[in-house]
This record gives structure tokens, sequence and C-alpha cells, in this order.
């Protein structure tokens, strides 16, 4: 106002005056919802309703909004030379990390345990702070203006503290993990002014200034706005591998401020998540903002009412609440349903300082969501929750009456997945993968071509077993329904082909025609079952004869492996009396014609050790009268055409603790490939290369043991391969030809008895170890193909006879060590959760490499010559414990050994009687050692695929020795049991409907308790609300006073309107 004003003559008309301060009266809809001292009436939060808060979130949860993942960040303001800053205290993906108190580390992750009573004074200031639901911002400074305005008009906040708290919610942001950088931390040097001009950007202000003269509207720069606070501080991409994709930020801030005399609080979501400063320590864009700032004493209280809401944010139920809530209500029925849903620890048996370690696994929330759900009834009611249906009984294993109905469903149900089972493998998993089960089954075909040599007169021996994994394995990975199965050698195959031959060689017939002519029509006895669906019959075969199947062979491989490592000591030794020479008795003779003592053809001797013998550098054909053959080398007696005689001859030079080295590689290779497999679930390392060391485990195993053997150079028995591609059998064609003139014509007729035979022991060997592949807990996607599979081996058995090779069918032990071995867990977990199994790598190129790397075997000979033999059985045994893991017979029968008080709770022990538990795995030991000693008599071994199929009878008469209900919990329910199981149900629960309905009644007052009418009656709440009463009252007081002194001030000062001259 201009100077001249205060002339007396001046006439003054029109002159705007200042706004004057709203009067803090209340409108009429404040005074209908207050009570007198300006609460919110209870009736208008949390007044008794007939509907309980869980039943209303359930309503809330119907609609279809979308909701995301939340990333929760607490941080807490703090004053540094007259100006706020807020660091990040504590963060939530699903479980809490709190920045320990030295401030340079995350704590490790754990269960959050909350205060019962931070829980209610946290609905107490949401029933009385600000709810904005609809906020619709783009920057921090425009939120903090909104959220100002909301409060000062709700009378929540004087308007003289605007700039003060304003400057609070706008302060930077210090996150951990910058690690308090100079451009982070103020010095001592340096002012606090200075600083927020370096770490702010400079049209972060421009914008604010923008955003201060209309805090609804929106800068024009905005674009660049979010880019350059997104970029102001470097952001932890690290972190991000941490949280799922989709997430969005929740901001809880709380503090204390010297300006305040009471608490006020905000609970905001935006309308769209954005990026709005930098808030949040990952690039996230914000959805949530809680704020709470309270007087100064009560920073610890702030802390654990921020650390309880940012508990809700991260659990899944209120999480979706808080995306679909309209009003306060909704807010406060999930807080509601929230205390409804938790579990309270006794004060006096738990040290609320103890952090809890995350669970292994975490039980499903969905009840919480479904309307007409059971009030919960404590923690042990949500694990028995089962599945009716179990894993091998699916649609693919029902006849379609029609030929080969199966088969055409099975190439139907694969044909979608073919160009993924290629495209999945570009993983370095598969790599590792595929080395390991190339070495893992050229051992067992190497081992098992021997012995099929010695059985059969070399007709098919080491060289046809290698082409035959060769071309199988091609085969029944590029077309097989399950390219998961692996091929193999099985013994009963062995002892057949025995058989066979024997009875050939009685007959005087030629052996391999009548084979091709018995592989002929095992092809057409397969092609049969796969036209008539008998695939089907897998139905029938439940846990029992899978388990039992698959740990005979488990165990059969560490059997193995374990005998041939001290079968090293028939060939190399152990000299038990290291104080005398060891000798072989094996001596040198002289030849029977004396005229002739020297062979120049063996000139080249072979370099080697000697052992109790006289070096001979020189002899001569004059002084050869006088040699002492006895103390001849093997080399030197073949020199001189002499005979090696004695008990010993055969072997190799006694060479010391060749059986000792080739225990340290057996165990030293199986510990490794134990230990490096296990090293994922280890705190050493990144996880990255955790998992690098598990999925190459074997690999390096097989790696650093042959090293060492190199490294000692003890002659240990290595890996033989055969170096030139040709039939074992000199002179034995590739083709066969059935037609032969040694073998009448009826020989034809004949070979379909052995060829129903070997259809027995390739359907159950196949189809059995089908099944356990397939499994549930396998959590394969892309479906079975039983028929197709069968199919697919019906062909290779027939090129396989025409070839003059060895059948081979699904090798139990090699397909659960490729499953295994294809694992794949979540990637993206949170902190201190367990990573998730998610199925596995189902695609063709593993085992399609595997055949190749076979076939190429010949040509690597070199390489694969200096791997140890002990190497491998250290392979073997790792394969065989590995299939034993989480078998349930190997768990009950532990159980035996175990007193009542340290056995596991497995969930069958909630059900059954242990006595009874205790009945059914005795039966199934004395199953598996009926078929452990089948399998082992070579004679009667030929029985063992009979004796398999017995088991299912076997399990069949447990209908009369165990309930349905027991069988369920400790096996497969079979088809019809299933249905005799169910109809028993609904008769029982006729019996029961009396019963059951008197149990409602009586649990219907229970039923009917509204946690939210409950809560109003607690000496809890009522003390919260007293003290917020008290806390409210005196914020009145202080408001009257402060308007009393304005109006004070104000006293005298009126505005006049002059029209004249006084007189």
């Amino acid at each position: 106002m201009p100077a001249e004003a205060d002339d007396t003559g001046a006439v003054m008309i029109g002159v705007r005056l200042p706004r004057r301060q709203q009067r803090p009266g209340r409108s009429s809809s404040s005074r209908r919802h207050r009570d007198q001292n300006g609460h919110p009436r209870s009736s208008d939060a949390s007044s008794p309703t007939s509907v309980s808060p869980s039943e209303h979130i359930q309503q809330l949860l119907l609609e279809n909004d979308d909701t995301h993942n939340v990333f929760c960040q607490m941080d807490t303001l703090y004053t540094a030379l007259n100006e706020y800053q807020w660091r990040e205290t504590a963060r939530w993906v699903k479980y809490e990390e709190d920045v320990e108190d030295g401030g340079e580390r995350w704590s490790k992750p754990h269960v959050a345990s909350l205060s019962l009573h931070s829980l209610f004074e946290l609905r107490s200031s949401l029933l009385m702070g600000a709810v904005m639901l609809d906020m619709d911002a783009y920057h921090i400074t425009q939120v903090a203006d909104l959220i100002i305005d909301q409060l000062i008009n709700a009378k929540l906040l004087e308007s003289n503290l605007r700039d003060n708290v304003r400057a609070a919610i706008t302060a930077n942001h210090a996150h951990q993990h910058q690690k308090r950088r100079r451009s982070m931390m103020p010095t001592q040097q340096e002012s606090m002014a200075d600083f927020r001009k370096r770490s702010m950007k400079r049209n972060f202000s421009n914008s604010s200034a923008k955003l201060n003269r209309n805090p609804n509207s929106v800068p024009e720069n905005i674009g660049d706005l979010l880019s350059d606070s997104a970029s102001s501080a470097k952001l932890n991409q690290q972190f991000m591998k941490k949280i799922p994709d989709g997430s969005e930020a929740a901001n809880i801030l709380v503090g204390e401020m010297d300006c305040l005399k009471y608490q006020i609080t905000a609970f905001v979501r935006l309308t769209e998540a954005r990026s709005i400063g930098d808030l949040t320590e990952v690039p996230l864009p914000t959805k949530f903002i809680f704020l709470l700032l309270g007087p100064p004493g009560s920073h610890n209280k702030n802390v654990e009412m921020g650390r309880s809401m940012s508990t809700m944010m991260v659990d899944e139920v209120f999480r979706e609440v808080a995306y679909r809530a309209k009003s306060r209500q909704d807010i406060l029925s999930g807080i509601d349903e929230f205390l409804d849903q938790v579990t309270v620890l006794p004060p006096g048996e738990w040290d609320p300082k103890i952090r809890i370690e995350p669970p292994d696994k975490v039980p499903s929330q969905d009840p919480r969501r479904q309307q007409n759900a059971k009030v919960p009834e404590g923690p042990k009611v949500a694990a028995e929750q089962i599945e009716e249906e179990e894993s091998h009984i699916d649609p693919t294993l029902v006849r379609t009456g029609r030929l080969f109905g199966g088969l055409v469903a099975d190439i139907k149900r694969k044909i979608p997945w073919y160009a993924s089972d290629f495209k999945d493998c570009l993983h370095i998993q598969c790599v590792a993968s595929t080395l390991y089960l190339y070495l893992a089954t050229l051992t067992p075909n190497v081992t098992f071509g021997g012995l099929l040599g010695l059985a059969t007169n070399q007709y098919m021996g080491t060289m046809e077993c290698i082409l035959t994994a060769a071309i199988v394995g091609i085969l029944f990975a590029l077309f097989a329904g399950q390219p998961l199965n692996i091929l193999g050698s099985t013994g009963p195959m062995l002892v057949l082909e025995m058989i066979v031959y024997s009875f050939c060689i009685d007959q005087g017939w030629d052996y391999m025609p009548f084979r091709a002519w018995t592989g002929i029509w095992t092809t057409v006895i397969i092609m049969l079952v796969v036209a008539f669906d008998l695939s089907a019959l897998v139905r029938y075969i439940t846990r029992f004869t899978e388990e039992s199947f698959a740990c005979l062979i488990a165990i059969i491989f560490i059997y193995e492996a374990i005998k041939k490592v001290i079968g090293i000591t028939k060939k190399y030794p152990v000299n038990l009396n290291p104080e005398h020479e060891y000798f072989f008795n094996c001596t040198c003779t002289p030849p029977i014609d004396n005229s002739t003592y020297f062979n120049a053809t063996n000139l080249t001797m072979a370099a080697g050790p000697t052992y109790a013998v006289q070096e001979m550098t020189t002899m001569s054909y004059a002084n050869s009268s006088s040699i002492d053959f006895s103390t001849l080398t093997e080399d030197m007696c073949e020199m001189y055409n002499g005979t090696m005689v004695g008990p010993d001859c055969g072997h190799h030079p006694y060479a010391a603790d060749v059986f000792f080295l080739s225990v340290i590689l057996f165990f030293g290779t199986y510990v490794i490939a134990t230990s490096l497999k296990d090293f994922k679930t280890s705190g050493y390392f990144p996880s990255f290369v955790r998992q690098i060391f598990s999925d190459f485990a074997v690999l390096l195993a097989i790696i650093l043991m042959v090293g060492l053997d190199m490294a000692i150079g003890i002659p240990t028995p290595k890996l033989e391969v055969p170096e030139n591609f040709a039939p074992t059998k000199p002179g034995r064609p590739w083709f066969i030809n059935p037609i032969s003139d040694k073998n009448p014509w009826w020989v034809i007729l004949v070979s379909a008895i052995p060829a129903f035979l070997s259809t027995i022991l390739i359907f159950l060997d196949q189809q059995i170890t089908a099944v356990i592949v397939n499994r549930k807990e396998n959590k394969l996607k892309k479906g079975n193909g039983y028929h197709l599979d069968m199919f697919v081996v019906g062909i290779c058995v027939l090129i396989c006879s025409l070839l003059g090779l060895p059948w081979y069918v699904a090798a139990t032990v090699s397909a659960l060590a490729h499953i295994m071995s294809l694992k794949k867990e979540s990637e993206c977990s949170a902190p201190g959760e367990k990573p998730v199994f998610l199925g596995c790598r189902e695609q063709r190129v593993t085992a399609l490499v595997v055949g190749i790397l076979s076939g190429l075997s010949v040509f690597m000979t070199k390489i694969l010559k200096v791997i140890p033999m002990p190497v491998l059985y250290g392979v073997f045994l790792f394969m065989g414990v590995a299939a034993l893991k989480g078998m349930q017979f190997v768990d009950r029968l532990a159980l035996i050994f175990m007193p009542k008080k340290y056995q596991p709770d497995h969930m069958y022990l909630r059900h059954v009687p242990i006595k009874r538990v205790h009945l059914f795995t005795l039966f199934q030991i004395v199953c598996l050692a009926i078929l452990w000693v089948v399998k082992m008599i070579k004679s009667i071994s030929i029985l063992f695929p009979v004796m398999v199929l017995g088991t299912c009878i076997v399990r069949k008469l447990f209908d009369y020795i165990f309930e349905q209900r027991e069988l369920k919990w400790l096996d497969d329910l079979m088809p019809e049991d299933k249905k005799m199981a169910k109809e028993d149900q609904e008769m029982a629960g006729d019996g029961e409907k009396d019963q059951l309905l008197n149990e409602e009644e009586s649990k219907f007052n229970y039923n009917r308790v509204n946690i939210s009418e409950e809560v109003n009656k607690t000496g809890m709440w009522l003390q919260v609300r007293r003290s917020s009463t008290r806390e409210d009252s005196l914020h009145d007081k202080n408001r009257k006073n402060m308007k009393n002194e304005e109006n004070s001030e104000k006293k005298g000062q009126k505005a006049a309107f002059y029209f004249g001259e006084n007189a």
C-alpha cells in the first residue's frame, strides 16, 4: 500500500484486502461425523456390523482390479545441520531386512515379529489420519502439497507448520546401497545447503516452483524431471534380481519433528504407479506412500508402527485390499482381517529380539480369499490339503477304443511342444547335464559290452553297445513322447541274451538270424500293445511298485560300484606285509625247442617297473645257454620265446598302492560331487556362482580326481574304449540276414516264444521308469507319451535286431539322474525365501547330444583312456545315492530306528498310526528282498520282470490288510479303489450328517466373531484411543490458543473505506 494512503484526505475505493485466515470452524458434515472432541464417531469407521472383516475382504477381493507385488522400503527422518534427510532403515520383498546398528550392512532376512500394541496404534492412526486413495501426482512435491492440504482441511495440522512438514517430506533420501558416499552425506566442512545443491538436480527446484504455484498442475518438463530424478542417485540394479517382475513400490516414511506436538498420519495410493523422485533404492514406480510423523520422543513408537505397516503391505491378502480399497473402512477391514489371522507368541516363551528364520514352506493364503472359508483353526490345519488325483492317473492312461488311438493322441499332444523342445535347451545347465550324462552312461555301456561279449562269444561286444547307445539315443531323443528318459542296458536283457545264445548253440542253429527273428516278433507284439492302448495298464502301478523298483535299481548301482572297487584287488593285490618284498607267482620257463632263444620281432620293450629281477641289459646268442629264465620279466621272456607259467600270470606287474589310490579316487569323486551339488544351498559366494558349481558338480569331481591320478602317477585301471569302428567278432557283417541255411523254416515260429518274454521285459522296464519320471513331484508341463514311447522303442528293437545290436530300454537310474540334473528353481526369490522348485528343463537336446557323443566315443579314445575306472565307479555311487533321496520308502525305513519324539513331521504320520506305517514298510522290505534275490541269481534273474509284476498283485492284496484311508496316505489308490473310497466317504457322510450339524451349531457363535467389534472392547484399544484423545485435545487447545493470539494481534486493525474527510 502506498504511503499516501495515510493522508486524511485520501479516498480509497475498491481496495482488495488480503484474504483473511479461515476460521477454524467445523462444517455441518464434519459435525455429523465427529464427536465433541473432533474424532470420527465409532459408527463411521468401526461400528459393530453384521459383516465380519473376513467377509468384507472376501467380497472386496472378488473385483477384477489389477494388483502387483509390492517392494516396501521404510525410511526414517533424520536432522543434520538444521536440514532433514531420509535414511533407509528397512526393506521388505517378502521378509524383513534391517540396516544394522553400524549402518554398513543389511541384516539377514527374517520373519517380522510385530507388537500387537503397535498394530492397534497403527489402526488408530489410520482411523484418525488422512486416507487418500485417488491421488493423481507426478512428483514428491505434489504429493507433499496434497497431503498437507488434506491434513489442514481435516484440522489435523496447523497451517503455520506447512513449510516445515513440506521440507521434511521432500527431503533428500539416502539409500543403504550407496555406502555413504560423499555425494550422499555432508561433511563437516560442507553446509547442508551446499550438499542439497549438489545432490539435487537443477530442474528439481524449477519444477518445484511450478508445483508450488499450482499443486495440481503437471510440469511441462515432467519427462526430463523423472529421468533426472531416477538418475540422480545410483539405483540398486543388482537387487532388482530379487524382486518379481511388475512389482511396484510402497514407501513408508516415519520420523519425529521438533515442531510437532502430536502425531500426523497419511496413507496415500496414487492413481497410477509413477517414479515420483528418489524415494526408492530400486528403479520401481511408487504406488503407495505411508507418512507418519510424531513429536519428539516418539521415534521408537513410529518405527514399530512403520514396521507393522510395511509387513502388512507385503502380505498377500492385505496388499490386494490396498489395491482395491475404495474407502477408509476397506483399509481398516484389511487390518482387522490381518489381526484375525495373526499367530500370537507368548511373552514368557519367546524373545522378540530373536530373528525368526524364514520357513522352508509357507501355507497357501487362498482360504483367506475364499468366501465361506472356515475360521482359522491354527497352523496345523493349513498343511493338511491333498490332491485327490494322483500323479500317473491322467487322461493319457485311458483306453480310447480305437486302433492306435493313444498313439495319435500322444502325437497331437507333443507336436505343439516340439519346437520348444529345442529352444528350451539354451541354458548352461543343459551343457553340464549333457557332459555328466555322457560320462555316466559310457561306463555301463563299455562294461555291459564286455559281459555281453563273453556271453555271446563276441557276437556282440563293447563296440556294438556303443553303437546302440548312439542309434537308440538319437532316435528316442528326436521322436519319443518323454525324451527325458534315457535308454540303456539292463541285467535281465543280458540274461535273456545268454539263454537265447545257449539254446541256439545246443540246437546247432545260427544265433544272429534266430535273434533277428526274435527281435522282429518283439516289434510286432509291441505294436499290438500300442495299437490296443495296453499302456493304460500303467494305472495299476502305484507308488509301492515304483519305489520298490527304483530303490532296487539304486541299491544295485551302489552295490556294483563298491563291488567293482573291491574287485580291483584281484588285478592289483594288496601287500599286507610291507616289510617283505611282494613277488608274483608267475615265472618264465624256457621254450621247448632250445635251438632258438631270440625273437627279433619282439625287440620293442614296454617301459615299466620290474620287481625282484636282475636287469639284463646285454644278451647275445653266444651266451644264451646260460640264461636263467626264472629271473626274466614278462617282456624279456617273450623276447626269448619263453613261456610265463603260474597262477598270477596274465596280471599286470605288481604296483604298490593301486587299490588304495583307487579307493581315494572312488570316495573322492562321490564326496566332491555331493558337496558341490549341495553347494547351492550354502552361504558362500554369490548365487550364480553356487549354481554353476552345482550344475557342473559331477564334471568338476571327475576333472579333479583325474588330475590327482595323473599327478601321483600310480597305474590305476583306466577306461578302455575300442579304437576301430568294426564289429567285435571278426568277419561278422553289420547287417544280419534273418534267413540262414543252418536254421529250419519253423525257427521263425519258435522265435516268438523268447520274443514274448522279451516284450514283458521291455514293457515293464520302459513303463515303470516312465511312470517314475512322469510323477507329479517332477512338475513336468509338456505331458507324457506312454504309447509313443513304446512305439519308438519297438522301432529301435527292430533296427537293432537287423544290425546285430543289443536291445536297450529305459534305464531307471540314468533317467532319474537326467531329471535331477535338469531341475530348475526360481531365480527371482525374495531375500530369505527358499528357491521354489519350478520343474525340469523339458527338452530333447541333452539326450540327443549324449547319443551323438556316444557314437563319437571311438574317435575320442585318447581323451577317455586317461579317466580312471574308480572315478567312474564314484559317479555310479553318486547316481545310486541321489536316486534314493526323496523316496517315501527310505523315509519310512529311517523311522524304524527313530524314537517317536525325534521323528520328523511327515504328513502321513498325522493320519496313520506308527505301527501301521511300520507294517507297511515291513511288507515293502520283504518284497524288495525277494526282488534282490531274483535279480542277483543269474539262473533265475530272467523272472525279475515277472516278480516286479507280482508287486502289483501284492499291492492289490493290501486292500484286505489296510484301510483305504491309510493307503491314501502311504501309497496311491488304484482306480477301482478310488471309486470304492469315494462311495464309502459318501455313505459315512450320510451317517455323520447329524453329528456334523451339531458341531456346526456349537461352533456357530465362534464363527460369527467379529474382530472389529472385539477390538473395540479390548483394554489395549481403549488405552490407545485415550492416548489419541489426549493428543487431539491438546491439539485443539493449542490451536485455540494460537487463534486467540492471532486475534489479539489483529485487534484494532480494521479495514476502512473513506468517502470524505472526517469532521
